[in-house]
Order: structure tokens, then C-alpha cells, then sequence
């Protein structure tokens, strides 16, 4: 009869080491999912030369210093 106790209790707490795991993720996801909804710039960050070729393509600069 003690055997079947200390299985039982091992399994019921890796089963709580399991769920804490579970809900952790769960809520960093849910987490990201919002702030990337916030801030989007934040998650497609561009570098300084895409955004210059992205306005130059549409003509709001040119290579003209003067």
C-alpha cells in the first residue's frame, strides 16, 4: 500500500509541474499576441537603407543631394 501512494503522489505532482509549464506558455502567448497588435513597428523593425529605397522607389526623395 505504500508503493501505491508514492506513485500516485509523483504523478500528481509532475502533473502540477506540467500545468504551471502549460499555463506559463499560454499566457506569454497571449501576451505577444497583444502587444504585437500595440506596436507593430516594434516586430518589423526596417533598416535605415529599406526605408530609403522604399521612398526613393515612390519618388519622395531623390539622389540630388542639393
Amino acid at each position: 500500500m505504500n508503493g501505491m501512494n508514492n506513485d500516485w503522489g509523483m504523478g500528481f505532482g509532475l502533473g502540477w509541474i506540467i500545468g504551471i509549464i502549460v499555463l506559463v506558455v499560454l499566457i506569454l502567448l497571449i501576451y505577444n499576441a497583444l502587444n504585437k497588435k500595440r506596436n507593430p513597428q516594434q516586430w518589423h523593425k526596417k533598416s535605415l537603407r529599406d526605408i530609403l529605397k522604399r521612398r526613393y522607389a515612390r519618388g519622395e526623395i531623390d539622389k540630388d543631394p542639393n
